[in-house]
């Protein structure tokens, strides 16, 4: 499963159509809100939404990051004058968050919703089910008064209506109760039924008729349940992380993966790096990739991703060609071989021949280039069908030109990462 952030306008749009099916008993959630970005700004937008020039607005950024308000990035009760003034001020602007910095260019426009009490509800998927977070102080740095959050926890292919939510639910007055447990339990369903992995509300809040209303939200999909669950999700878009902007090489394996049901996943460190991986299973990559950064190799590091979940020939083929085509763009500047490791664990279900064909397909291929940078490719790999893969990766070895080492199960992971460093001759490899 991989996780990934969607912009809080979908949240709450996808929250505002699939409102009447999971809950029922509470008054209608309609969604009002409208992205602005420099290329559709707020004027423009409110001749279509004409809600925009009578109501009060909030106004805040919408790019995956947190905090916005102790960041003074939340403009509340405000004109659409206002509003479209201080979008203006900011839109384009550089803001640095934590570690992080990026310029800003999609804000979020919404109704202002004047109200006092705040309440926090989170639910996140875990190994053995789904945990719930609820507690009467939302609207707050929710780690702070961590403490004071109840929880409890729904089972794999449990039933949230069996779950004793009204435990949790000790510090919110009687008449309201009842509404603060209901939209928990249909939070439930609406985050189970289309694929959610994470979703954070902080605050919601309570109208006068008894109506709830999402005030921020924070919400990640299980990307790789859009076969399933797409059509539900809408016209979504995954933007890249707070702070940094997709290469075109990983937006292509991006739109690749939402394609299969397998996982392909890909993060350029260093364009120029020297050490390219290309490793089946997450947390195979993990290892690899610290096991690279432990031999010194951190700075010539050139990539972090993974293939997995039996991915065919083509898709494997098209995610290997990708990482070639990277790799052997530039030679390294002092002339060193650059080095490919293609790597992995013992495979549960996927067939190595098969992944394999598509990856000796990417190589034969990239034949030339990778003679121009002086390649050198270590390969270690076990699974359904390895023995044959293996087999053809010597044979390939035989005719590319360029030297491939091919190792099974039989020999150590890090291993072969240490092979390829150099680091072996040195005594640098670890058990």
């Amino acid at each position: 499963m991989a996780q990934r952030g969607i912009r809080e306008y979908d949240a709450k749009k996808m929250l505002a159509r699939c409102w009447g099916d999971y809950f029922p008993g509470l008054p209608a959630y309609q969604g009002r809100g409208v992205l602005v970005t420099a290329d559709t700004p707020l004027a423009e937008l409110a001749r279509q939404e004409k809600w925009l020039a009578k109501e009060k607005l909030v106004v805040k950024p919408d790019q995956l990051f947190g905090k916005r308000g102790k960041h003074g990035l939340v403009l509340a009760g405000a004109t659409l004058a206002e509003a479209a003034e201080w979008i203006e001020s900011r839109m384009g602007r550089e803001v640095k968050v934590g570690a992080a910095s990026d310029r800003l260019t999609h804000f979020l426009v919404e109704p202002f919703r004047p109200h006092q009490e705040e309440y926090y509800v989170a639910i996140k998927s875990e190994r053995e089910g789904d945990a719930v977070y609820f507690s009467t102080q939302g609207g707050v740095d929710i780690e702070a008064v961590w403490d004071g959050v109840a929880e409890c926890h729904v089972p794999i292919m449990g039933n949230i209506d069996q779950i004793d939510i009204e435990q949790m639910l000790g510090g919110v007055p009687s008449p309201r109760r009842e509404i603060v447990a209901a939209f928990i339990r249909g939070l439930y369903r609406f985050y189970a039924a289309l694929d959610y992995a994470y979703l954070e509300i902080n605050p919601f809040a309570l109208t006068g008729h008894g109506g709830v209303v999402p005030l921020d939200t924070v919400a990640r999909l299980d990307d790789t349940a859009f076969f399933e669950s797409g059509r539900s999700w809408g016209d979504i878009d995954f933007p890249a992380p707070f702070g940094r902007t997709w290469t075109a090489e990983e937006r292509f394996v991006k739109e690749l993966d939402e394609k299969t049901g397998a996982s392909l996943k890909l993060t350029v460190l260093n364009p120029a790096g020297r050490i390219w991986t290309m490793v089946a299973g997450g947390g195979a990559s993990v290892i690899y990739t610290d096991t690279i950064v432990d031999l010194g190799g951190q700075s010539e590091l050139a990539n972090y991703g993974e293939y997995s979940g039996d991915p065919n020939a083509e898709l494997t083929y098209q995610y290997a060609r990708t990482i070639l085509d990277l790799m052997t763009r530039q030679p390294d500047p002092q002339g060193r071989p650059k080095v490919l490791i293609i790597g992995g664990g013992i495979a549960n279900f996927t067939d190595v021949a098969k992944t394999f064909s598509g990856i000796i397909r990417a190589l034969t291929e990239f034949k030339e280039p990778l003679k121009k940078v002086n390649a050198r490719i270590y390969v270690r790999r076990g699974g359904p069908n390895y023995q044959r893969g293996l087999e053809m990766m010597r044979q390939l070895g035989a005719t590319l030109g360029v030297p491939v080492e091919v190792h099974g199960p039989e020999t150590h992971m890090t291993r072969v990462v240490a092979l390829g460093l150099g680091a072996e001759a040195r005594g640098e490899a670890r058990a």
